[in-house]
């Protein structure tokens, strides 16, 4: 594979400076007008507070790093490392130097053994806990890829190497090859069951240090799933800097962790995945752990498909009128009450902001669809971007934390990927929706990696699709249609559960009128 032809420089690659206590939005971010004045109104808010939640933070003893970064908002002051990246990569074509600068942050606050900072707030860098979820080195990857930024491409290998020399060093006391964890902190799971009468931080803010008697260290289905896609990105990067033999080491490292991750703590019986205590006991909670080992593409797409069908769509378990549901509703440790802050049954605004990377790679777009309106509507209806809700009722939980940067990232993204354009993989996704509020008269224009301007215009029950400003096809009916960067088709996806009639319109190559199902795919010939 030949060396990627990456831009130099950080700034270059960014076309923003990072001047004041926050970056300017980027003057060609997309645009996305609707008559829906209800929608139009949430999506603005929700813009307004990535905006504002755009801040600096402060220099500590540890180190410091001084660009603007999107925090997490609401009662969060600060960026944390299971959340902070991919929150950075969802808002990067709105504001590229705070994206990038999320990741950078990270780099620049670890330490001398390689260990990155689990968070880094206003008020403190903390180590005490490894608080990983989505890989960093997979959303710096992306993040490199799509900018044609080398600068970080180098940063993130060094860094995210060094990362994972440290996780085996000191999150493998067992030897097993797996990735442990001590204390709650470490999978972000606050207050939940899964996590019961263990301590929330590490001994004495160490994270190398577990308490004793506890049935600690525990084997982590989901840690060590964030271990291989850490893998996988580093694998991707390797190539990309020309480094075949570590691209095929860490390709070989990456298919090791998976197979441990299947064959350590997989149950059959239950379709699920659990911790594994240092007495070789598992820990029976199903919890939303499942959708992070599904996140990293850990399992195969039959083993996903039992766990869908057993746990994860199952009505009255994950999959509720708002889900994801925390903790499954039938699992009796589901804590109801709902307090605030919960990984105890609570719907989070994280697990709806991390779905698109496992529901479309397992196929599950109708679904997707479905949970991306039910979030959509509860968030506008509510108005104050909030951290959970509960998932029968849809009903926000956790009291006065307004502004969450994760919440109001949640309906930017979701109104993009309902009814809108998207870009992935050199490939183009026209959603369109036309009986989504969203679509009401819409306009979509996204710019994209290579500058070429996309947009799509509602009207009478379908969408015209143009390419600089050129129409490329109609579509009438709900569906997504794939194109390539020229506007040519590729294919047509099914987006909604049931079956609809679709009609597909497109210069010199006629009408065409197909009936899909949720989730069918169907080639269409360019």
């Amino acid at each position: 594979m030949q060396r990627r032809d990456f831009l130099r420089g950080t700034a270059a690659a960014a076309g923003l400076a990072a001047t004041g206590v926050r970056a300017e939005v980027a003057s060609d971010a997309p645009v996305f007008v609707t008559k829906n004045a209800a929608w139009q109104k949430g999506y603005d808010r929700a813009l307004e507070i990535l905006a504002g939640n755009v801040q600096v933070m402060p220099p500590h003893p540890y180190g410091r790093f001084d660009g603007p970064v999107l925090i997490e908002g609401a009662e969060y002051a600060g960026m944390w490392l299971e959340c902070g990246p991919l929150e950075g990569l969802a808002y990067r074509r709105w504001n590229l130097q705070a994206a990038i600068n999320n990741h950078l942050t990270f780099f620049a606050l670890q330490r001398p053994d390689g260990q990155f900072p689990s968070n880094n707030k206003k008020t403190e860098a903390g180590y005490g806990q490894i608080q990983m979820v989505v890989p960093i080195a997979a959303t710096a990857w992306e993040l490199a890829e799509a900018t044609s930024n080398e600068e970080l491409l180098h940063k993130a290998y060094e860094a995210c190497a060094r990362w994972e020399l440290w996780l085996m060093k000191f999150r493998n006391t067992r030897g097993t090859g797996l990735i442990e964890g001590f204390c709650t902190y470490d999978t972000g799971h606050d207050n939940s069951p899964r996590w019961k009468g263990i301590p929330n931080r590490c001994p004495d803010s160490d994270a190398k240090r577990f308490p004793e008697g506890l049935g600690l260290p525990r084997l982590c289905p989901d840690l060590s799933a964030t271990g291989y896609g850490g893998r996988v990105a580093l694998a991707k990067m390797a190539r990309a800097l020309g480094r075949q033999a570590e691209a095929a080491q860490w390709d070989e490292r990456a298919e090791a962790i998976r197979k441990l991750i299947v064959a350590k703590l997989w149950v059959d019986e239950d379709a699920s995945f659990y911790d594994l205590d240092a007495n070789n006991k598992f820990v029976k909670v199903r919890g939303d752990l499942l959708t992070r080992v599904a996140g990293e593409h850990v399992v195969t797409a039959e083993m996903f498909e039992r766990m869908w069908v057993r746990q994860l769509h199952k009505t009255g378990a994950f999959w509720a009128p708002y889900p994801l549901a925390s903790i499954a509703q039938d699992d009796p440790a589901f804590v109801r009450p709902i307090p605030r802050n919960s990984w105890g049954g609570a719907s989070q605004a994280l697990t709806a902001l991390r779905a698109p990377r496992w529901m479309e790679f397992y196929g599950k777009h109708a679904e997707m669809g479905t949970m991306m309106q039910a979030w959509s509507e509860a968030l506008i209806k509510d108005g104050t971007f909030r951290q959970q809700l509960d998932p029968m009722t849809g009903e926000f939980t956790d009291g006065g934390s307004k502004g969450y940067s994760p919440a109001a990232l949640v309906l930017v993204e979701y109104t993009w990927r309902l009814a809108g354009i998207r870009e992935d993989a050199g490939l183009i996704e026209w959603s369109v929706r036309p009986g989504c509020a969203a679509a009401e008269g819409a306009r979509f224009a996204l710019k994209t990696n290579s500058g070429m301007m996309m947009e799509m215009k509602y009207e009478k029950g379908g969408a015209d699709l143009m390419r600089a400003g050129k129409k490329i096809a109609r579509v009438d009916g709900t569906a997504r249609l794939v194109t390539d960067l020229y506007g040519a088709a590729v294919e047509l996806v099914g987006i909604v559960e049931g079956e609809q009639t679709v009609t597909l319109t497109r210069p010199k190559s006629g009408v065409r009128r197909v009936t899909l199902t949720g989730n069918e795919r169907i080639k269409v010939r360019a």
